[in-house]
């Protein structure tokens, strides 16, 4: 888990990701690119490079401020409604503003999964039986029924085949001009780093916080837009990418503990490492067709997160 060694993980895999593909470049041809095949870095690989590295970090840390905010190592933008909150904001703009543009998307998913993550909260507020695994089960049961409102109205509205394409987190369709709303996780990940103590603080429950002179309303409700936002922009650029935003925080803190500002750079490092080796691995294993992200980080995701669960009871 040290960083030297995420960091050449990262560049390994970076370069990697650049060269494998269905038109053959490598690295030898950087020297003599021929004008296909700079346009093929240019336009497709370099842009999906880096909507790989930015959609990894950033969701793993907003998964990472969710569990510190919620204190349970359970819960994430998949398992707290978030997500499909976020869905269902896209539909409402798809039925309600038709020519609204991506960004004007973007605000009205944010406006849903902003609401959707405050309603968890206040669920999450009303549960008297706190159990570590049983708060996520809610938020999944919480999920489905906003998922069932979603594909009801996508139906009615002949719009299923289009919402089916946010189901399915998808790197492939990543070109220059399509990605760069993305961008704007960096300034709310970088927000995260610096409010990353309050976070920790607010962690370790209101009275507390409260005690030491935190504003814990506040810095909770800061913490809540920043992964309502962070999964609107990702949903919308990308599509869902489960399980992300929880296994990633939990193998990080189990070397690290919960230190938030410590363990940062490690969970951020470690979410663009284990997207881009996901992405690799979904682009060899078919070549020259791809599997999309969201099934081979929801394959991978789902093992680990069972697993997870299963060591949470051995330890208990």
């Amino acid at each position: 888990m040290k960083k030297r060694y995420l960091w050449l993980a990262l560049i390994v895999l970076s370069v990697t990701s650049v060269f494998v593909g269905v038109k053959n470049i490598t690295p030898l041809d950087l020297f003599s690119l021929t004008e296909d095949q700079q346009h093929i870095l240019l336009v497709s690989r370099l842009p999906r490079l880096i909507s790989i590295i930015i959609a990894g970090v950033s969701m793993s840390i907003i998964g990472l401020i969710m569990q510190q905010l919620t204190r349970n190592k359970f819960v994430s933008p998949t398992t707290a409604g978030t997500m499909d909150s976020a869905r269902l904001g896209i539909l409402v703009a798809m039925l309600l503003f038709t020519s609204a543009s991506p960004l004007e998307k973007m605000l009205v998913a944010f406006v849903f999964a902003l609401a959707g993550t405050f309603v968890f909260m206040r669920i999450l507020d009303k549960v008297k039986y706190k159990d570590a695994i049983f708060i996520p089960l809610v938020g999944l049961m919480f999920g489905s029924i906003i998922g069932s409102v979603t594909t009801f109205f996508a139906y009615k509205h002949d719009l299923i085949q289009n919402i089916s394409s946010w189901l399915q987190g998808d790197f492939s369709m990543v070109l220059k001009g399509r990605y760069e709303m993305l961008y704007i996780s960096i300034p709310l990940v970088i927000i995260a780093y610096l409010y990353a103590n309050r976070f920790t603080i607010a962690g370790m429950g209101e009275e507390f916080s409260t005690n030491l002179g935190l504003k814990y309303k506040q810095v909770v409700n800061i913490g809540l837009i920043l992964v309502a936002a962070v999964t609107s922009v990702v949903l919308l650029t990308i599509g869902s990418i489960p399980f992300l935003g929880l296994i990633i925080p939990n193998i990080v803190t189990i070397y690290m503990g919960d230190n938030l500002k410590k363990v940062l750079p490690h969970t951020a490092l470690l979410g663009a490492v284990f997207v881009l080796a996901c992405d690799i691995l979904g682009r060899v294993i078919i070549y020259p067709y791809e599997i999309p992200i969201g099934l081979t980080v929801g394959v991978i995701g789902s093992g680990i997160f069972v697993y997870l669960l299963m060591r949470r009871r051995a330890f208990a």
